[in-house]
């Protein structure tokens, strides 16, 4: 069974801080180094130094800031344990506005091998060092994982009720878009209990958090569960209701890695029909795209790579990541240290025209029904399978788990 339970949050001290926009930011694996600096340059007090500091000693750097400003009263931690729920509103490409509500409080950390907490992708090592050294320094949940359940007529604030004014209610521009962070806190014993109670018999889906759960896996079997580290920060919301947008993650060549026309015609040649787009278009299911400079290729697989594919978990086989990488990127000889990533069309476009980028492989998102079934059978997508929009914002609330007893 899932558990969950309110937790006594640190949080900024507006009167301290300034504008709550200024001082929150996406999570540390979607910041660019120019996003990095123009956050610190935002306020001293952004959370990026937390999470994503600049100096040599990253760890160590996050863990005296932190130190450093709740004994300056920066951050102060509340007076009472609560959950959380947090709302952001958001406009979609066609201009449709959506809302997503998830409530942020702890999450019990479950062995994957228990079905209770389940990954729909596969993680780096890198990652999972960087985010350890981050947790031993800081005894600290910067970031809250993004987890997913499904309780299909059952909207989040009908199960928490009525909420008081928001703790935060702040705007922030990103590129093309702005969004809305809406933070109430829920301390009242009822609601929490009736969450507790919904949530029980659920399984949670990783959405974005792999490394980081992991992580947390990884810190509460050193520490023996000692301290409150046998839980996780989380921020949870229902699958099933209309908020819940995944983007597509489309791969970039790095320039180092040229991709020549006729090799890579010569490559697809017998697995994938080929078709010269005059212009950009609907993309439809179960095809790739290849943008090259001057030329933009649609490839339908043929039987040869639904055959090939037949090999593959029946959960996985379906996905057009999956093929990219088993049926094109693999045979082309291009591996994950030779991408980069996007989830914009016109940016992977751009990138190849400017340069940036050898070649661009555009695919669709999976659906949320795909990325279910995936969780369910114990399999993971490839890498960089999903990206769920918007991302959190960290900076919201804050959770030690580690001192004093470290």
């Amino acid at each position: 069974m899932a558990q969950i339970a309110p937790f006594p949050a640190w949080r900024y001290d507006p009167s301290r801080v300034g504008p709550m926009a200024d001082v929150i930011a996406p999570p540390y694996d979607v910041i660019s180094p120019a996003e990095q600096g123009a956050l610190y340059e935002r306020s001293p007090y952004n959370v990026v130094r937390l999470i994503l500091a600049r100096d040599a000693e990253r760890a160590d750097a996050a863990a005296r800031t932190l130190r450093g400003w709740m004994d300056e009263g920066v951050l102060a931690q509340e007076a009472v344990p609560a959950v959380y729920l947090y709302s952001q509103r958001f406009t979609l490409p066609d201009g449709r506005t959506r809302r997503r509500d998830g409530v942020i409080c702890r999450l019990r950390l479950e062995d994957f091998s228990r079905g209770v907490v389940r990954p729909h992708e596969r993680t780096f090592p890198g990652p999972k060092r960087d985010r350890l050294a981050l947790m031993r320094a800081t005894g600290a949940y910067l970031s809250p994982i993004f987890g997913l359940y499904a309780r299909p007529g059952e909207p989040l604030r009908d199960v928490l009720g009525p909420v008081d004014e928001p703790l935060v209610d702040a705007e922030v521009a990103g590129t093309g878009h702005r969004v809305g962070h809406t933070l109430w806190r829920v301390s009242d014993s009822a609601a929490v209990a009736r969450l507790q109670a919904a949530l029980a018999a659920e399984t949670i889906f990783i959405a974005d958090g792999h490394h980081r759960y992991e992580t947390g896996l990884a810190y509460r079997d050193e520490c023996g569960g000692r301290g409150d580290t046998g839980w996780i920060l989380a921020c949870l919301a229902n699958m099933e209701e209309e908020g819940l947008v995944v983007l597509p993650t489309h791969r970039l060549v790095r320039p180092a890695c040229a991709v020549d026309d006729g090799a890579l015609l010569a490559g697809v040649g017998g697995r994938f029909d080929v078709e010269t787009l005059a212009q950009n278009g609907t993309r439809p299911t179960g095809v790739i795209d290849v943008v090259l400079p001057g030329r933009r290729l649609r490839l339908r697989p043929t039987d040869v790579v639904r055959g090939a594919m037949a090999a593959l978990p029946e959960a996985v086989r379906g996905l057009e990541v999956a093929m990219l990488r088993e049926a094109l990127l693999g045979p082309l000889g291009i591996g994950a240290e030779q991408l980069e990533f996007t989830h914009d069309d016109a940016e992977a476009v751009g990138a190849v025209a400017s340069g940036r980028a050898a070649a661009a492989f555009l695919v669709n998102p999976p659906s949320m029904a795909a990325v279910r079934a995936v969780c369910l059978s114990g399999e993971v997508m490839p890498e960089k399978s999903t990206y769920f929009y918007p991302k959190l914002a960290d900076g919201l609330v804050f959770d030690l788990v580690g001192p004093p007893w470290r």
